[in-house]
């Protein structure tokens, strides 16, 4: 049972192109945003619809993938790991990043893949 502890599932579009980096002409990163949407009705039973960003990074084989056969508005279903990091700018101030950490993605569009 040790995946279920830091395990993320989502289904989502892509906000964004997947922006590829190469590191010693081997080794990829791909770093992208997915959206995902809930709809719910207000306490006046008006119908309402809330969009969530999550910033994610693929490695390797998926950022391939990603590179390969992702676009803006792509939808796709992820699983991976939640990640916690910061940084301190040239201002001295913190930041913190959360970002989901691809383990596996499934194209879910209906477009046929050439």
């Amino acid at each position: 049972m040790n995946t279920l502890r830091n395990s993320v599932r989502l289904i989502g579009h892509l906000g964004d192109d997947p922006k590829i980096k190469k590191f010693d002409g081997e080794k990829s990163v791909a770093n992208f945003s997915l959206a995902t949407n809930e709809s719910f009705q207000d306490h006046d039973g008006n119908k309402k619809k809330e969009t969530t960003w999550h910033k994610l990074v693929a490695w390797g084989k998926q950022a391939e993938l990603a590179e390969k056969y992702l676009k803006k508005g792509s939808e796709v279903a992820i699983e991976g790991k939640l990640t916690n990091h910061s940084y301190e700018d040239k201002n001295k101030e913190t930041h913190f990043i959360t970002e989901i950490v691809i383990s596996d993605i499934m194209l879910l569009d209906k477009k046929e893949v050439h």
